[in-house]
């Protein structure tokens, strides 16, 4: 039977490691948490992994210990805790003594000594200690019984050490590591060791010697630089073994027994957790019984860390009275108390084949109802009918299918009243949910996941009960209260995202474009696109006769076959076989990822061939395969999902299949769209894409006049650009330098570096930067901005769109220079793209009022980044080239014009200019 586990965690340092390696987080009063948030989180996944049964956690209780008496200077380079981690200490605390988990600290001794106190007496029991910490000195207590686990990137990934991982890494043993860092010293700990003596001569000596004390003895005898150090500094290397030694026998009362892990205190854990406003942990103590309205936890959405790290509690979240509505009397009712009420919140949900099975809904003055199409047997009282009936009799009048028929009715009747507003969560998925059973949904007035979106767009939980937790605090139920207590929720949120959203000015971005885009999504994922399966069949054949011809020739040039798919077979092959310079490593071996091959492409033909090769492989498996597998057979069409509240910047993106994503580089990527055709032999495709719509935002925003000056009088921007950037006239610009001022514009509105510009078209960084250097001198209005829209974002945490949409940048706040120059980068790029997103949503929305309106039969099928693609008859072609332009162009006034490319033809590749 294998040994029990006990888990003994170093608080300082992974406190310390938690505040780094997440940016800072504080709660609505200004408490800083991210330190105990990664604490706790990373206490989740250890205890979910491990499955200990004993557990401890160590901290160091001041600043002076025993080891100052030997060596005042002990520590003395570490800076002071900052001073928005220290009050999270106690904090953290807080959360140990409701998760029951014993802290240890004691007066003059560090949290190691105490670690190692607890670790002997572990061993001394048979108990199997692991050790989590950041601090390497706890490698000197690895041993059969005990190993350490070092945090690597901050306390995300964690290395275990056992006895030859030592040795692996430092060719030691952990009974010599005291002996090595009294050679090599540490200077987090101002440790001083030998100087000049680092890890590979520590380790050679200590192979030889055996131990300090023995090299010491025989210091006269190593020649050369490292003896006369080792003589020299003799005295202060066992001073530093001595600092570096950890106590095993700390003056603490020990009795393992305390440290058994037997689940928190569940209701001090929830009160810690809702003061520290960890709402997404929150859940994680919660789960259903189905029954009574008492819930237990259901553990975290998908992570099973904290479901496997926590017991059965017992908690309760606030339960809701509803009717069930049972009988064609009580159905009838419900109608009439909707449309006088003349709004309704649903909350529906279906089957595996996407049919309605049940439904939630709730009306002011917190009525609830219950709705179920697959009720079960149950007798009830119709109160308005006076009858007693049975549900499941066998008189037709009550049969179950005759009630769901009036049921669908009765949902038909709420569902496609113009009248009566709708309020849901995931407005869009409601409304194929219905579609899908023959209902129409009409006036979806508010969707509170899109509210939630507009109002925090970095957090990732769109569920309603994320959306809960953080506006209301309140935890939902599930069960078969479920769909009733969502649509209360619902309700009572609606008044607090809409003042939200009121106060962060951003009511007429969610009411104009953002609302009325739910149903405008919804039609055009119900239509979809046509496709011409056979074409993606046979683009599929050529593609497969194009990959074999290209797997012989990369056969040829590398002299021998081998799995060209396989990195580590093309890594031996390149690199061992071909010799070509290695780049960087992974894990698993050699990187042949596609900037490594890039690089190499013109030091062997080889590579250009399995850069070739790749990319094929993708077309063919990810788009003629994969877009024929997703096609309706129904239909014939492809019928993609499109996503509303997923982008930071509000940009739309699709799935199943995405189709914002189809390569244009290729001539092979390019010709896949063929097999995109109109819905009918006499109908056509019209294209519509915004002209450099992100370059004319970007003038607009500065104001830069030489920018403004170029797109009012038709310029081609990339030429004028290339004139200022090059000190030449437009008549002089060649194609290079017209290709180079590209990479230039398109670069500045994405914040690319001279590195990245460089990288990009192929010349030296100090080009780079003078090409950067020539536009922000000539484009001065473009620097002036990019300067004063990172000063505001510091000033604001946020920046926003013409529209008003917000993103929040704490990236700018890091201690973490990579991260902060992420965050310069993004809040000079959100505004441009953001205000893209707006417009061309705004768009959409006008082009769709306006369709129905003049009574065209022409659909929206598609909008691909700025390009919008319709499928309609050739009778109404003109009339909608003029209504798509106009809205286009239309959709929002800048100071420069918004210019649209229109093309039509009889599938997405063969269109024409018009």
């Amino acid at each position: 039977m294998p040994p029990e586990i006990m888990i003994i965690i170093d608080g300082n340092s992974l406190v310390h490691r938690a505040y780094h390696a997440i940016p800072l987080l504080s709660t609505s009063q200004g408490l800083a948490t991210n330190a105990v948030l990664g604490f706790t989180n990373m206490l989740l996944k250890v205890l979910a992994e491990e499955n200990p049964g004993l557990i401890a956690v160590a901290f160091d209780k001041g600043r002076v210990t025993f080891r100052h008496t030997d060596f005042e200077d002990y520590k003395a380079t570490r800076s002071p805790t900052p001073e928005d981690l220290r009050p999270q200490f106690p904090l953290l605390k807080e959360v140990l003594q409701a998760m029951r988990i014993p802290v240890f600290e004691i007066d003059n001794f560090e949290a190691d000594d105490l670690i190692g106190t607890l670790s002997a007496h572990a061993e001394q029991a048979g108990i199997k200690s692991i050790i989590l910490t950041g601090d390497r000195d706890a490698l000197q207590l690895v041993s059969p019984l005990t190993s350490v686990k070092l945090t690597r990137k901050g306390i995300s990934e964690l290395e275990e050490y056992d006895e030859g991982k030592v040795w692996d890494r430092f060719g030691i043993t952990p009974l010599q590591y005291t002996d090595f860092k009294g050679l090599t010293g540490d200077p987090s700990d101002n440790v001083p060791g030998v100087p000049g003596i680092g890890e590979k001569t520590a380790s050679r000596l200590l192979k030889e010697y055996g131990s300090l004390e023995s090299l010491l003895s025989a210091a006269g005898e190593i020649t050369g630089r490292t003896g006369e150090q080792v003589r020299a500094f003799r005295e202060q290397a066992a001073l530093s073994k001595k600092l570096v030694t950890i106590h095993r026998e700390a003056p603490i009362d020990i009795d393992l027994e305390q440290c058994r892990w037997k689940g928190p205190d569940y209701k001090e854990l929830l009160e810690i957790f809702k003061k520290l406003e960890f709402k997404s942990l929150i859940k994680s103590i919660y789960r259903d019984d189905g029954v009574t309205g008492r819930k237990k936890r259901e553990g975290l959405r998908k992570s099973s860390a904290a479901q496997q790290a926590f017991p059965e509690p017992d908690l309760e979240t606030y339960p809701v009275d509803f009717q069930s509505l049972l009988t064609p009397a009580s159905l009838k009712s419900f109608v009439k108390a909707t449309q006088k009420s003349g709004l309704v919140t649903l909350a529906a949900s279906g089957d595996a084949r996407g049919n309605v099975t049940s439904l939630g809904f709730a009306l002011k003055g917190d009525k609830t109802y219950c709705l179920n199409l697959q009720p079960v047997e149950a007798d009830c009282q119709d109160e308005a009918a006076g009858e007693n009936l049975t549900l499941f009799s066998n008189t037709a009048a009550t049969s179950p299918d005759n009630f769901n028929s009036k049921a669908m009715e009765a949902l038909k009747v709420v569902c496609e009243d113009p009248n009566v507003k709708k309020y849901c969560h995931n407005g869009k998925e409601t409304i194929w949910l219905l579609q899908r059973s023959g209902i129409g949904f009409k006036h979806l007035a508010f969707d509170t996941m899109i509210a939630a979106y507009l109002l925090n767009p970095a957090n990732p939980n769109r569920e309603l009960e994320d959306v809960s937790l953080e506006h209301l605090s309140e935890v939902l139920p599930r069960g078969k209260d479920q769909l009733p207590a969502r649509a209360h929720c619902i309700l009572q949120l609606v008044e607090v995202l809409d003042n939200k959203l009121k106060l962060q000015e951003q009511d007429r971005l969610f009411y104009d474009v953002e609302m009325p885009l739910v149903a405008i999504l919804a039609s055009m994922e119900i239509e979809g696109i046509t496709v011409n399966k056979s074409k993606l069949e046979e683009m599929s054949r050529d593609l497969g006769s194009l990959i074999d011809n290209l797997a012989g020739a990369i056969y040829r040039l590398a002299g021998q076959e081998f799995n060209i798919n396989s990195p580590k077979q093309l890594g031996k092959v390149l690199f061992e076989d071909l010799k070509l310079p290695a780049g960087k490593k992974t894990k698993t071996g050699y990187s042949t990822d596609a900037e490594v091959l890039e690089e190499l492409a013109m030091a062997h033909e080889v590579v250009a061939k399995i850069l070739e090769y790749r990319q094929l492989v993708k077309l063919k498996s990810t788009y003629t395969d994969g877009l024929a597998a997703l096609t309706n057979p129904k239909t014939g069409r492809l019928h993609t999902t499109f996503h509303q509240t997923v982008t930071a910047t509000g940009r739309l993106s699709s799935s199943e299949p995405n189709l914002q994503n189809i390569p244009i580089r290729l001539e092979a990527g390019r010709l896949i769209r063929r097999a995109f055709t109109a819905s009918k032999p006499e109908n056509l495709l019209l294209t519509a894409d915004y002209s450099q719509i992100e370059l004319r935002i970007l003038a607009h925003v500065s104001g830069d006049p030489v920018l403004i000056n170029a797109f009012n009088n038709g310029e081609d921007i990339h030429t004028r650009t290339a004139a200022e950037v090059f000190d030449v006239s437009p008549e002089d610009v060649t194609r290079e330098m017209r290709s180079r001022a590209k990479a230039v514009n398109f670069g500045i509105v994405y914040g690319l570096s001279d590195f990245g510009l460089s990288r990009d078209i192929k010349v030296s960084r100090q080009e780079a930067r003078r090409y950067i250097d020539s536009y922000f001198a000539r484009y001065a209005g473009v620097k002036n901005y990019i300067e004063r829209v990172i000063r505001e974002a510091r000033e604001k945490g946020y920046v926003t769109t013409l529209l008003n949409r917000r993103r929040y940048l704490p990236d700018l706040f890091s201690p973490n220079r990579t991260l902060r120059n992420f965050g310069e980068r993004t809040a000079m790029n959100t505004p441009i793209q953001g205000s893209a997103a707006d417009i061309i949503k705004l768009a959409m929305v006008n082009i769709h009022r306006e369709l129905g309106e003049h009574g065209f039969t022409a659909k929206m099928l598609l909008q691909v980044h700025d390009e919008l693609i319709f499928d309609a008859p050739a009778g109404e072609i003109d009339g909608l080239k003029e209504l798509v332009r106009h809205c286009m162009e239309n959709a929002l006034v800048l100071d420069v014009p918004l210019t649209v490319d229109i093309k039509i033809g009889p599938n997405w590749y063969d269109v024409k200019r018009v």
